[in-house]
């Protein structure tokens, strides 16, 4: 009688046991706000299969513990009413993690009303993971809490970018072209003030900020980048206002060097073609051809599934960082997940990336390279299969590009 008791007790014990694996092994829902439809589309789209590819690899591998991760994909058209509309949407389907990063005026409304949502709602409160949007107010004066970003800002990347372009004495006048909203007007502030404190005698000879998403022909931009005589270009556009500006320089002749954010983004490599060798340079956070084996078989690996490439790689440090942080909190409740995610570092295709508790905002390796033709050794992938891909010029520690930070946090 007493064996059968045990045996029904020792049962009973490992249904308890397999219930609460079961209780334990959550899934993690990701609502994804940016751009499927509209002129911003391709990006979008590119950045929601990384997310998807990515999220694949990590579950399989269980970088949460047996917690899965899982991405949504919701149509923002790149407007920021429209992202407001579909953020209450993603309330009531009860997401609680939402990522984003394909325009700041986007990304600071968002900010803006998750803040107000987790005020109103405690216990139900949502996490905005920023893969893109890269405005400098959002890890400052905008900074919150229960947002994180996983690229570095316009200041950081202006940093670097200004250091190398500082040292290059044949520089000695540039044209600043940007969108009209807060991340171009952000480079442009950032451009000047930086170049001034580094390189005085540089002349900025012109500056223009156009509409986002509605230049089709930029013949008459180029034509007065032309007239002002400038040898180098600085650029934050993206997507297809970045891509539709490359073509006309390209159709124009101009010889100027474009010193660009975004040069890698879809349907920019095809835009620049053998024109665009030796003279147009990305500052980013990586590119295809850095030395890192892992990164070499997820840049194959995602060819050969979407035929498209791996560009959106902020997509790796932050499901990276988010899983980490989701293994250390043991939950997949935010406020704990956050708390957790302040203090996580992982490794980012060899170089360490940090995530900084006092804004958060990612501290990383930058890489300013140059568009060049494959050459087998050190550029051996190439983009938007036009036979030429990036070529590191400089690696610049994350030391080097870190800014100070104005942000008060407020902590729940």
């Amino acid at each position: 009688m007493e064996s059968l008791m045990q045996k029904i007790l020792f049962a009973f014990m490992l249904s308890l046991t397999a219930t609460g694996n079961l209780a334990y092994a959550d899934t993690l829902k990701i609502a994804v706000i940016d751009p499927m439809s509209g002129p911003f589309a391709p990006v979008g789209h590119n950045t929601f299969n990384s997310f998807t590819y990515l999220a694949e690899r990590a579950n399989a591998e269980k970088w949460a513990g047996e917690h899965k991760l899982v991405f949504d994909a919701f149509d923002n058209k790149a407007g920021v009413q429209e992202s407001l509309s579909l953020l209450k949407t993603i309330i009531d389907k009860d997401y609680r993690y939402v990522a984003q990063g394909t325009g700041s005026a986007v990304g600071l409304a968002l900010i803006d009303a998750i803040n107000k949502h987790n005020q109103r709602n405690p216990g139900k409160e949502i996490i905005y993971l920023n893969h893109g949007s890269i405005d400098p107010d959002m890890t400052n004066s905008k900074c919150s809490f229960w947002h994180f970003r996983f690229d570095a800002n316009s200041d950081m990347k202006m940093e670097a970018l200004s250091t190398f372009m500082a040292a290059d004495k044949s520089i000695k006048k540039i044209y600043l072209i940007g969108q009209n909203y807060s991340h171009g007007q952000q480079v442009a502030r950032a451009a000047k003030s930086y170049l001034a404190r580094k390189r005085p005698d540089i002349q900025i000879v012109g500056e223009d900020l156009h509409p986002l998403a509605t230049v089709k022909d930029f013949a008459p931009y180029i034509s007065k980048i032309k007239a002002s005589g400038a040898d180098s270009v600085i650029t934050g556009n993206w997507g297809t206002d970045l891509a539709l500006l490359i073509k006309a320089a390209k159709e124009a002749g101009l010889s100027a060097n474009f010193y660009t954010y975004y040069a890698s983004s879809t349907g920019v490599p095809t835009a620049m073609g053998p024109a665009g060798i030796d003279k147009v340079k990305l500052i980013g956070y990586w590119h295809p051809n850095n030395a890192s084996v892992l990164g070499g078989q997820l840049t194959k690996g995602f060819k050969d599934k979407y035929k498209d490439d791996l560009s959106s790689v902020s997509t790796y440090s932050l499901i990276a960082s988010l899983s980490k942080a989701v293994k250390k909190a043991g939950t997949t409740e935010p406020v704990k997940v956050a708390l957790a995610l302040e203090d996580v570092q992982i490794d980012f295709f060899g170089n360490p990336a940090s995530m900084r508790k006092s804004d958060h905002q990612i501290q990383q390796t930058l890489y300013l390279s140059n568009w060049v033709k494959l050459n087998g050794k050190d550029v051996q992938f190439d983009q938007e299969n036009t036979g030429m891909g990036w070529q590191t010029l400089q690696k610049i520690d994350a030391f080097v590009a870190a800014q100070p930070t104005s942000c008060q946090m407020k902590r729940p």
